[in-house]
């Protein structure tokens, strides 16, 4: 699945902006909001926090890690936009009341301003962060 074609062009708008100026326009910000809704200015905190983290593997698959809000570590794999928050499930899986979570969009954010952290593991330690995922819903 891809986000609205929308969506998409208004992150590729944020990532010229903040290339050219080292920030986001006020009109780029109000467009966010108006896309994404109520979770783009909590999005925005995470982003200004560093709390996001691309974890990468030797054979180079990729997952993000979110730190959020409430001190716990979320998962988010922005190829499939998908996080393992409840508001994930609920808002956006369940209700459709969102395009995504806060997690996610801080994802796309960090990808767009260049504010990811990045973190190196084995293939082993990237199985075990999914396999812990699995137990954490299960």
């Amino acid at each position: 699945s891809t986000l609205p074609a929308v969506a998409e062009e208004l992150l590729r708008e944020i990532r010229k902006a903040f290339q050219e100026s080292s920030h986001v326009p006020d009109d780029l910000l109000l467009g966010l909001k108006f896309i994404f809704g109520p979770c783009a200015v909590p999005a925005l905190d995470l982003v200004d926090q560093r709390s996001v983290t691309r974890v990468r593997s030797p054979s180079g698959r990729t997952l993000y890690q979110v730190l959020g809000s409430s001190g716990k570590l979320y998962t988010c794999y922005s190829s499939c936009h998908f996080c393992t928050c409840p508001a994930f499930g609920f808002s956006v899986l369940q209700k459709s009341e969102s395009l995504l979570c806060k997690h996610i969009l801080a994802v796309y954010l960090s990808q767009a301003m260049g504010a990811c952290q990045e973190l190196s593991v084995s293939e082993e330690q990237l199985s075990n962060i999914l396999l812990a995922e699995e137990e954490d819903e299960g």
